[in-house]
């Protein structure tokens, strides 16, 4: 899978994906991770990309031109079929929320573009011209979108098999089924007199899966009520737990 930023911080964007499990994906050529900097696409000796938005208003905003520059770059670097565009994610608060649904949906593409936004935001012409989906890392306002795309990034390579070691650790994890994973012990059996459940010490497979079922679907109405309410429980369990 391919995944292509377009950003004004190459660097902070490349420092952090060239490490761990990300960086040896992308040294094994399972991945391949590109941060393209718009201001090499600006139409000024200055390479400036901003000006002041029209109307007046605090701040400045980053111009069209040198964004769209920037991904004709990349749709001809990608060499698409006649007619088919990249799937062009706009990192802003504005966005839907990202959630694993979101990861799962992007890893069946094989190739992403996140356009990361700096200052007041972009110039809306361009995101109307290129953008496919508007995704946001919460509600919050950061200073740009170069973390949120490097979250999104990790979410969805570590979806792509052979990124992980153990490809089925991703399907047993937390927001499977919309629970919270199970609580995980290691050794030693015994620490600071906190003992590990003498169940996941049994040797039987059966009554250790369902040990963790419960725990995750008690940890999540514990923690995520908000979830524990989409959460996708048995007849029975709904009964148990309570999630009528």
């Amino acid at each position: 899978m391919r995944f292509d930023i377009m950003t004004l911080f190459p660097e902070m964007v490349m420092n952090g994906l060239e490490t761990s499990i990300i960086g040896r994906a992308v040294k094994n050529k399972i991945l391949e991770i590109e941060a393209w900097n718009i201001r090499d696409y600006a139409f000024n000796k200055h390479s400036s990309v901003d000006d002041y938005p029209n109307g007046g208003g605090a701040g400045v905003l980053m111009q069209a031109e040198p964004v769209y520059q920037t991904y004709l770059a990349i749709q001809e670097k990608a060499a698409l079929p006649e007619g088919k565009r990249p799937r062009v994610i706009y990192l802003s608060p504005q966005g839907k929320p990202f959630n694993q649904k979101m990861a799962e949906d992007f890893a069946k593409e094989d190739e992403l573009v996140l356009l990361c936004g700096h200052y007041e935001g972009i110039d809306e012409r361009v995101l109307e011209e290129i953008v496919t989906d508007y995704v946001s890392a919460g509600d919050y306002v950061l200073t740009g979108g170069e973390l949120p795309a490097m979250m999104i990034v990790d979410a969805v390579s570590r979806l792509i098999p052979g990124v992980l070691h153990n490809d089925v650790s991703a399907e047993f994890e937390s927001f499977q089924d919309n629970l919270l994973e199970y609580p995980q012990y290691s050794r030693p059996e015994v620490w600071r007199e906190k003992a590990v459940p003498p169940i996941l010490l049994s040797g039987n497979h059966q009554k250790v899966d369902e040990w963790r079922r419960e725990q995750s679907i008690l940890r999540t109405k514990e923690r995520r009520p908000d979830l524990f309410e989409r959460a996708e429980l048995s007849e029975k369990e709904r009964k148990i737990y309570g999630n009528e």
